[in-house]
């Protein structure tokens, strides 16, 4: 071979086709294949022996057929010194592109490529602020990260020349990790589940095209929006959001990351009186892009003040999802809105300044320099008003012509996530647990917790700020009125306690009605999930269907399968109606085949792939009535609401012309036409399977070839975007979210265990067996179980790797 090795892994980094190094080095594309295979598995780090390490005592690691780590240890630094030492050995690469990713320094390895996502993080300040949260962390908090630290430079330094082979690719090293790191990859996390602008840019667009009347409000109205976590009776109505009463709050504090200062998922708990064993169930799901590495990471901690399992976030060392001896929970975003956007005033009169309360303020101002591989550094001015950084650039581009705009975040404000979850994980009870979430302050999850004593509950964890009036667009930001009045107290927060009901259901839908004491801002997803959860509860508890009346695991896990498209159940009967009366071949030869679907969405089906190509089509001629062309490709994303109810009527005159059913026929002839063309014109071809395909995609295949080497994708996944089992569609009906990892744990098992699956699996490194292996697991519903029982860790050990004390 005429190349280096180094030199043919830089060349597929930079995008160079596999051909032409195939040319270059003078072989085969086969014998570059079996070269490649050969490189990759020489990366995966061992899993046996021993190595000395910065540890008090023996730390040991054994793995499990899945390779996930059980690390056992005497104290709680050397435990996580191992959990550091652990997931730098799965997960390396990611582990740095995700500090990269929230410190805004991508660019600096990917180039001009990695540009856009370094000015989100430089302008919103993640990197700014996690260095001003890592000096107010707790002291145990600093120390655990610290430890953990230590044990990714262990295997850093370890590594050597063979480390993960995207470092060779991109032809860089990593620098030391440090504490802050992962500060910084937990504020990037919670920007991503809170930040989230289009939110509230697509009211603002819509509000400024309809008016404040009817069509705006049919808008902004949800689907099944009524369906709530707590139910009636659960909490003393109030008129308290009405009156503009903000009631008890805590103050909002001192935003971090200014200039002067240096930032969709299941899950329901049933009690023991309704369950086989009679003691609480739990299950999730998280719902989140789907990648071919996955951001979720397994794990069993076992030493010192720790007994507990499940899954972690990628470089936030603590258990999000899982259960120790006596306590377990689960989590879903209650995407309640923890950030503001602000319409700034200004006047050529006075430059440099925005309108505040009557005064005109001067701007602050800092330069941040973004390194660019290959290419100059990028110097970026950053714009502060009283109320945040101007963020124009950050928003669709529909929604950058109005003016200075700035944002308010209250993750620029407040953290203590971490602090929360490592008190989580110790919790003895339910009543532990929840006090343990004191700390937390961004972002507001869904809670859901049991004990061995019984015990079930719910808890809304973070806070909310307290405004004085409710708004879903923009607001002043020259208006006292328009300020944070506080935040809703920890007290206040939303909670339940063993409800009369005895189960607990949520799926980022509604947290409560509008009379709730509070103003909980929410902006949630449809309720379609949350429904289907309770109608299987009720359906077990009742006994119908010849299912038993007490829930088992098994029922659980054939609960998180469930495909069942209530969206489709409910827009079918005025769907067909529309087409009733239309005398062309191919739509009745469609109807027929919707009239006889069950709404399962199945891979096997033609259905799903008729009912949500169709879908997609109308709701963009929905959104293109009242849009223009430059809007349409954001407002699309917020019309899907009004688009399934304006299947049966048109009450408030969207329709100008009042032309609706033509419409429709005009959107289902589009589908007809995609199909067709995709699939050729037999209709019994048309299965969902063959359309909704899951890509696994890496984070460098875009470059070159390297998704025919790192990538994996190309099959067909049951469910979509509004099933309980969940693979969301993108543009292309592709399923690029979805609930990749599942637990569930039942609170009387001996063994103590969970059952849990990751179909992206535990392994970042391609040559990894353990790469891929739950995938297949995933797709069929199989889970493996992870015990906390001690004794059962020899029989389920499959490596073991010692880190002695040097």
């Amino acid at each position: 071979m005429r190349l280096s090795e180094q030199g043919i892994l830089r060349r597929l980094g930079g995008g160079e086709s596999i051909a032409s190094i195939c040319a270059a080095a003078g072989i085969s594309r086969d014998e570059f294949d079996r070269w490649w295979g050969e490189c990759i598995k020489q990366r995966v780090p061992s899993f046996e022996g021993a190595r000395k390490a910065a540890v008090a005592s023996a730390v040991e690691i054994h793995r499990d057929s899945v390779g996930v780590p059980h690390i056992v240890a005497d104290n709680d630094a050397d435990l996580f010194y191992g959990f550091g030492f652990a997931m730098a050995q799965d997960r390396l690469f990611q582990l740095d592109y995700l500090r990269r990713k929230g410190a805004g320094r991508l660019a600096e390895i990917l180039g001009a490529e990695g540009l856009e996502s370094d000015i989100v993080a430089r302008t919103v300040g993640l990197n700014r602020i996690a260095g001003n949260e890592w000096l107010q962390l707790p002291v145990e908090t600093s120390a655990l990260l610290t430890s953990f630290s230590d044990g990714i430079n262990a295997f850093i330094n370890q590594s050597g020349d063979r480390l993960p082979i995207e470092f060779d690719l991109l032809d860089y090293r990593p620098d030391p990790w440090t504490p802050l790191d992962c500060i910084t990859i937990e504020n990037e996390f919670r920007w991503y589940l809170t930040g989230r602008l289009p939110v509230i840019a697509i009211p603002e667009l819509a509000k400024r095209s309809l008016g404040e009347g009817a069509l705006y409000r049919e808008f902004l109205q949800g689907e099944a929006d009524d369906e709530s976590i707590m139910p009636v009776g659960s909490y003393t109505p109030s008129a308290v959001n009405a009156t503009g009463d903000v009631g008890a709050c805590e103050a909002v504090g001192r935003a971090m990351g200014m200039p002067d200062d240096g930032v969709g998922s299941n899950n329901w708990v049933v009690a023991g009186r309704h369950t086989a064993r009679g003691k609480p169930l739990i299950a999730s799901d998280p719902h989140i892009a789907l990648e071919a590495v996955s951001c979720w990471y397994e794990v069993r901690l076992c030493g010192g003040s720790f007994n507990t399992a499940g899954m972690a976030y990628v470089g936030m060392p603590a258990i999000m999802i899982g259960r120790n001896d006596r306590v377990a929970w689960s989590i879903t975003n209650n995407i309640c809105s923890l950030r503001d956007l602000y319409q700034e005033r200004t006047d050529e009169a006075h430059p440099g300044c925005f309108l505040d309360d009557g005064e005109w303020e001067r701007s602050r101002e800092l330069t941040e320099t973004i390194g660019v591989r290959d290419a100059p550094s990028v110097q970026k001015t950053i714009r502060f008003s009283r109320n945040g950084p101007i963020v124009d650039e950050l928003l669709p581009p529909a929604a950058r012509e109005t003016g200075p705009v700035s944002l308010k975040w209250l993750g620029a404000y407040e953290g203590g996530w971490l602090a929360a979850m490592l008190a989580m994980d110790r919790a003895a009870d339910a009543s532990q647990f929840k006090e343990a979430l004191r700390p937390w302050h961004v972002p507001t999850f869904a809670l859901l917790f049991a004990d061995v004593e019984g015990h079930i509950g719910f808890k809304a964890s973070g806070r909310i700020p307290l405004r004085r009036r409710a708004e879903r667009g923009y607001r002043k930001g020259w208006e006292p009125d328009d300020q944070w009045a506080g935040l809703m107290a920890f007290e206040e927060m939303p909670e339940l306690t063993d409800p009369e009901q005895g189960w607990i259901v949520t799926a980022n839908n509604r947290v409560a009605a509008d009379d709730f004491p509070q103003p909980l801002a929410g902006t949630w997803a449809r309720g379609h999930r949350a429904v289907r959860i309770r109608q299987m509860i009720e359906g077990h508890l009742q006994g119908a269907g010849g299912v038993s009346g007490k829930l088992t695991v098994e029922d659980v896990r054939s609960m998180q399968q469930d495909v069942t498209s209530l969206r489709a159940i409910e827009c079918l009967p005025a769907l067909l109606n529309a087409l009733a009366n239309c005398a062309d071949r191919r739509v009745q030869e469609a109807a027929v085949i919707l009239r006889g679907w069950d709404g399962q969405v199945e891979t096997d089906v033609v259905g799903p792939a008729l009912f949500n190509v169709f879908f997609t089509h109308w709701t963009e001629i929905v959104a293109r009535t009242r849009f223009d062309d430059e809007a349409l490709p954001l407002m699309v994303q917020g019309a899907e609401a009004i688009a399934s109810r304006l299947l049966a009527d048109d009450p408030h005159g969207w329709f100008p012309d009042g032309k609706r059913e033509s419409r429709i026929l005009a959107a289902f002839d589009q589908t007809l036409n995609v199909l067709s063309e995709r699939f050729g014109p037999d209709m019994q071809q048309w299965t969902w399977g063959r359309l909704h395909l899951m890509p696994l995609r890496h984070v460098l295949s875009s470059r070159g070839d390297l998704s025919e080497l790192l990538d994996r994708c190309g099959f067909g996944v049951r469910g979509d975007v509004g099933t309980v089992c969940n693979s969301g569609c993108d543009p292309d009906w592709q399923a690029s979210t979805g609930g990749g990892y599942r637990f569930i744990t039942d609170l009387d098992q001996p063994s103590r265990s969970l059952w849990a699956i990751d179909g992206q699996s535990q392994s970042g490194h391609p040559g990894s067996g353990h790469y891929d292996d739950q995938l297949e697991d995933w797709i069929a519903g199989r889970y493996h179980e992870i015990p906390l029982d001690p004794d059962q860790l020899a029989s389920r050990s499959c490596d073991k790797l010692t880190l002695e004390p040097a």
